[in-house]
C-alpha cells in the first residue's frame, strides 16, 4: 500500500489552490510509479508550508538562509536498498513546499499553480527515490523522469522549451 500523507502547514494553500492536497497526492503517486524497484508498502509526506518555514529548514539543513520552492528530506540514499522491518512500510521521507515561492514561480513561468505544484512534488519525490541533478547526466535522467511523469498526468512538460 502506498501512503501519502499531506500536511497543511500553511492554511493559505487552501485559498491559493483549494484542491492543493489532492493535486499534491496525485503528483506524488505518479512520481512513485517511476520507481519500479520499490516495495509495495511505502510511505512519504508532502508538507504544504510557507516561505518562512522553508527558509528556516533551508538555513538549518543546507546552510542557505533563503526560501526555496521545494526541499526533500530522504530517509535513505537508495530507497530500493533500504532495510525494512517486517509488516512496516518503507518510509521514503518528506517533501516540503513553500507556497509564496511556488506561486511566484508559477506566475513567472506562465503556468497555473496546480501545474507548478505538481511539477515540484514530482521533483521532490524523485529526490526521495534517490534521483539528483548534481551532474549533467543525472540531471538529464531526472528531467526526463519529471517530464514523462507530468505528461502522464496530462500536464505540460516544464522542460520542453529549454
Amino acid at each position: 500500500m502506498i501512503e501519502i500523507e499531506i500536511r497543511l502547514r500553511d492554511s493559505a494553500w487552501s485559498t491559493a489552490l483549494p484542491d492543493a492536497a489532492a493535486v499534491a497526492r496525485r503528483a506524488a503517486a505518479a512520481a512513485l510509479e517511476a520507481a519500479p524497484a520499490l516495495p509495495e508498502d511505502v510511505e512519504l509526506a508532502v508538507v504544504l508550508a510557507d516561505d518562512s518555514f522553508v527558509r528556516s529548514l533551508n538555513r538549518d539543513w543546507r546552510g542557505q538562509d533563503r526560501a526555496t520552492d521545494v526541499l526533500s528530506f530522504p530517509m535513505h540514499e537508495r530507497p530500493g536498498d533500504a532495510p525494512r522491518q517486517a509488516d512496516a512500510p518503507l518510509m521514503l521521507g518528506d517533501v516540503v513546499l513553500a507556497r509564496e515561492t511556488v506561486q511566484r514561480d508559477s506566475a513567472s513561468a506562465g503556468v497555473g499553480l496546480a501545474q507548478q505544484l505538481s511539477h515540484l512534488v514530482v521533483h521532490g519525490v524523485l529526490h526521495l527515490l534517490g534521483h539528483d541533478h548534481d551532474e549533467p547526466d543525472a540531471e538529464r535522467r531526472m528531467r526526463a523522469l519529471e517530464s514523462r511523469t507530468l505528461l502522464g498526468l496530462g500536464l505540460c512538460d516544464p522542460y520542453a522549451t529549454l
